[in-house]
């Protein structure tokens, strides 16, 4: 098994982990550090297995932090239709 997988099983692992525990700012700063740290394991993955397997990690990756997800889509939207709307 590449190394790059192991790196992406392991932090989805941690990320399961740290998902369990409480938190205050409702898991805001663990989900910033947890894509801090996933981009360049995304990037690895890719490099080593290719692109195929670079997309399933980095949608079990959306899955598992899904919320920053949606709002930066939702920001998105916004942008995207003020821009239309002044444009």
């Amino acid at each position: 098994m590449p190394l790059s997988l192991i790196l992406a099983a392991l932090w989805a692992l941690i990320a399961n982990v740290l998902a369990l525990l409480p938190s205050r700012d409702h898991h805001w700063r663990r989900a910033y550090a947890l894509i801090a740290c996933g981009i360049p394991i995304l990037g690895y993955v890719t490099y080593e297995t290719g692109p195929w397997v670079g997309l399933a990690v980095l949608v079990a990756g959306m899955s598992v932090l899904r919320w920053p997800v949606i709002y930066m889509t939702r920001w998105a939207r916004r942008k995207s239709a003020t821009l239309r709307d002044h444009g």
